[in-house]
């Protein structure tokens, strides 16, 4: 159950402790810490709250958001003190970000007009049809035209993360010929067991089928003195380079 002692004094309480934690008499590990000494913090905290949602308790749930917050309010007070920016900018950014994305939720004029009868079509059409706005839009908010896939992809994801990120962008702009294709012997044993005629119904053996073939590549990785992330992340490296020279 939630309970709140007082919902508006939440987030500057938060707030207060982080600066008190950071000034002169306060905590001597958080005063001197800089962006770059907590990033490492950041991914960590992130796959731990990953692992608390595949295990459902709503309590490790709660608990680790709240250490993913951490990282961005003291991330956020230390460029207060650089006079740069606090955390009521980003929450302002972020907000008006989400305003501007989402045209079809939020009445407002935008170059991007959603058809009258969206809300009447399948999902499958509405999916597309905003995953198309939201490209239009994000590329109307870069600095050049030309579609960089690489663009707001992070070198530090997880190479299985980034690369699926990589394919899913070629996709949704229509490069998805462009990627590079192998089928290999272990990829055609992939395609044979999974059954796409009912991929909801068949979406936990198909799941399994996968996870089994990722499992085998990564034990070939380790056989032959090789390492599973390295490769990825050399051939997804070496794929954003050429879709982006074309």
């Amino acid at each position: 159950m939630m309970t709140h002692k007082n919902r508006h004094n939440s987030l500057n309480s938060l707030l207060e402790t982080m600066q008190a934690l950071r000034a002169p008499k306060g905590c001597p590990w958080d005063v001197e810490q800089t962006p770059e000494s907590l990033a490492p913090y950041i991914l960590e905290e992130a796959c731990e709250l990953i692992d608390a949602i595949e295990d459902g308790t709503p309590e490790l749930i709660l608990d680790e958001l709240g250490d993913l917050l951490l990282q961005v309010v003291f991330q956020a007070q230390i460029f207060k003190e650089r006079d740069q920016f606090d955390f009521h900018d980003i929450a302002d950014g972020i907000t008006e970000k989400l305003v501007r994305r989402h045209p079809h939720v939020f009445s407002r004029p935008h170059n991007f007009q959603q058809p009258e009868d969206l809300q009447q079509t399948g999902s499958a059409v509405q999916t597309t049809y905003l995953d198309k706005q939201w490209d239009e839009i994000k590329r109307s908010e870069a600095t050049h035209n030309k579609t960089c896939l690489a663009d707001h992809l992070p070198s530090h994801l997880p190479a299985l993360q980034r690369a699926q990120k990589l394919i899913s962008r070629a996709y949704r702009v229509g490069r998805q010929n462009e990627l590079p294709e192998d089928q290999s012997e272990l990829l055609r044993s992939l395609n044979n067991s999974v059954d796409n005629t009912e991929p909801a119904v068949n979406n936990e053996k198909n799941e399994e089928a996968l996870g089994q073939a990722l499992f085998e590549l990564v034990k070939f990785a380790h056989d032959n003195n090789l390492d599973a992330e390295t490769a990825l992340r050399k051939t997804t490296r070496k794929t954003i380079k050429h879709l982006d020279q074309n």
